[in-house]
């Protein structure tokens, strides 16, 4: 819109107006009252139980706004554990644990024995992002993680080690937490619902690495193995890090054994051990 078409809109700017009433020299019981704040600006109002619907919307379009303003186009997620160390921090992790129970001890060395896969993540973001892909004039294939610690981390790490911006995707919890430090700072967003936020993971995805995790990584996992399976969600690679890890905590053939799923089923995902494995198959998947 250019300066002229500014000049001649009928009426003001919310943002002219919020500066208005801010500004406005009347102090009364009236005026004092928060009733009489403008709506968009009563934090109170907006808080209220039945503007959840108003706060979905908020919320499924700010960060929308904010990555198309980016020009990002699609995105690597990199899903996985904030408890994995690094390489770095694994044989600290194994000495705090040392005066511990035996059940401690053997967490402790596993979560260890993993942290390779910190590295890993670093490497992949690196490489994706040493890419520089654009299409029509948008980034593809950037970075986007959870924001996190541990793997999240190593993923925005590994994108600012080759010099790109990427995403973090922080959600409000209960005990402290912040963003990564590697995370771009105008990419860096923040979400009270756990749905919004999965959505977003998923709206401009055109791969998915999945870490070694919990709770999160499964739900996340799952979710999009099903969106993928139920056709809800075209195909794209699902690259499964440690085989040894995901084929001990989860019996995928004894799932397709039983019939709920079905064997074809078990295509949908791809097993890497390493980013060049990763990216070896992304690359032929979109014939980079």
């Amino acid at each position: 819109m250019t300066d002229k078409d500014q000049d001649n809109r009928p009426f003001p700017r919310a943002a002219q107006d919020a500066k208005i009433a801010e500004t406005a020299p009347s102090d009364t019981p009236q005026t004092r009252h928060p009733a009489y704040k403008l709506a968009f600006q009563d934090d109170e109002f907006l808080l209220r139980e039945e503007l959840r619907p108003v706060r979905f919307q908020l919320e499924l379009l700010k960060p929308e706004m904010l990555l198309d303003e980016a020009g990002v186009g699609s995105t690597l997620v990199m899903y996985g554990s904030a408890r994995i160390p690094s390489p770095k921090q694994a044989e600290a992790t194994v000495e705090a644990a040392k005066d511990g129970d035996e059940f401690e001890q053997k967490v402790a060395q596993r979560l260890a024995d993993k942290a390779k896969y910190y590295d890993e993540a670093r490497k992949l973001a690196k490489l994706a992002s040493e890419k520089s892909i654009v299409e029509d004039g948008k980034r593809q294939f950037v970075v986007c993680t959870g924001g996190g610690p541990s793997i999240m981390e190593a993923g925005n790490r590994g994108a600012s080690d080759a010099g790109a911006e990427s995403i973090g995707l922080n959600i409000v919890l209960p005990h402290e937490q912040a963003p990564n430090t590697f995370v771009t700072p105008y990419l860096s967003l923040n979400f009270h619902y756990f749905a919004l936020r999965k959505m977003h993971f998923l709206l401009r995805a055109r791969a998915v690495a999945v870490f070694p995790g919990g709770f999160g990584t499964f739900d996340e996992m799952f979710e999009l193995l099903t969106l993928i399976q139920t056709g809800k969600m075209k195909a794209m690679p699902i690259l499964l890090f440690g085989r040894d890890f995901w084929t001990r905590v989860i019996d995928f053939e004894a799932i397709a054994e039983e019939g709920t799923i079905s064997r074809k089923d078990l295509d949908l995902i791809t097993w890497v051990e390493t980013a060049d494995e990763a990216w070896a198959h992304i690359a032929e998947f979109y014939s980079l």
